[in-house]
């Protein structure tokens, strides 16, 4: 008789979205390198490239996948209003965070990511009705306090990070929400898109200032943008569909971090006074967060043990 190995326990649909989740986020944290390497391309043609070659690349997956019927069927007009919705906002957080890093804006980008956790949060209690505990309540006040301070000592940058949170935070609430797949929507929102990514093409290119076409190596970067743009959305539309929201928070603090280690590191924008004020803030409110995230898990796990049977 031969010894098997014991089977691993197959992972909760929550394990699978912090899986999902980190996975999207370390995407995210690296974008600036790759959109780096395309500085010399305006903002709006990187946009326009990033949904048409999207396209491209989810039309091939769902063929490969044969998901056409089941994506069809999932359409609704509410879904449609929905995702009409949730591309607009992808579009604008794509449009100013590549305007942001091609302008040595990344810190301001990072810190926009740092604060959407805690809009998440309160997207979650406002919106979905989540439960919110006062040390979370101490730790949304905390961020609102250093995006007070940023605003107050240098206004004419904090409109990035507020864009990029606002914009991204209600993107995944509609995601959250909407009665489709990771892939049928992401999918549905570039189609959506396309047209207006394809209309500015054409206007660039008949006014002489298209990019694509003239270089080999800017036309390779330009077609990875499907890859770049599609995989860590699907990663994270799938997160955002197995885990709680509010729950998604403590994930994206990856991305920011790689960010901003970037920033200064690689790219050598500099932290003034003020930056390090609102950051401090932002990561003690995190910092808050986290910690009561860890004890609450921790006493769920301990009151869902068995109790020991008595002898």
């Amino acid at each position: 008789m031969t010894d098997r190995a014991p089977s691993r326990p197959a992972l909760s649909p929550e394990g699978t979205g912090v899986m999902l989740g980190a996975a999207a986020y370390v995407f995210w944290g690296v974008l600036p390198l790759y959109l780096r390497l395309l500085r010399h391309v305006p903002a709006g043609q990187i946009l326009a490239h990033r949904v048409l070659w999207s396209v491209v690349m989810l039309v091939v997956v769902t063929l490969l996948f044969r998901r056409v019927r089941t994506i069809v069927a999932s359409v609704t007009w509410r879904t449609l209003l929905l995702l009409s919705a949730s591309a607009s906002l992808i579009a604008l957080n794509w449009l100013v965070y590549i305007w942001a890093v091609q302008n040595a804006h990344v810190l301001d980008a990072s810190l926009g990511y740092f604060i959407n956790p805690l809009v998440n949060v309160a997207l979650g209690v406002i919106v979905l009705s989540e439960r919110v505990r006062r040390t979370q309540w101490v730790a949304i006040a905390l961020a609102a306090l250093g995006v007070a301070v940023m605003a107050l000592s240098n206004g004419g940058s904090i409109w990035i990070s507020l864009a990029l949170a606002l914009t991204f935070g209600f993107y995944g609430l509609i995601r959250k929400v909407v009665a489709i797949d990771a892939l049928g929507g992401l999918l549905i929102e570039t189609i959506l898109l396309a047209p207006f990514a394809f209309g500015l093409l054409l206007v660039a290119h008949g006014g002489g200032e298209g990019v694509f076409g003239r270089e080999v190596a800017t036309d390779l970067l330009l077609i990875l943008a499907g890859a770049v743009t599609a995989a860590p959305l699907l990663l994270f539309a799938g997160a955002a569909r197995r885990m709680p929201y509010a729950a998604l928070g403590l994930l994206q603090y990856i991305a920011p971090t790689l960010q901003f280690l970037i920033a200064i590191f690689v790219f050598g924008e500099h932290l003034r006074p003020h930056d390090l004020a609102a950051f401090g803030l932002i990561w003690i409110g995190l910092a808050v967060y986290a910690a009561d995230g860890i004890r609450t898990g921790r006493a769920a796990r301990a009151s869902a043990a068995p109790e020991p049977a008595a002898r």
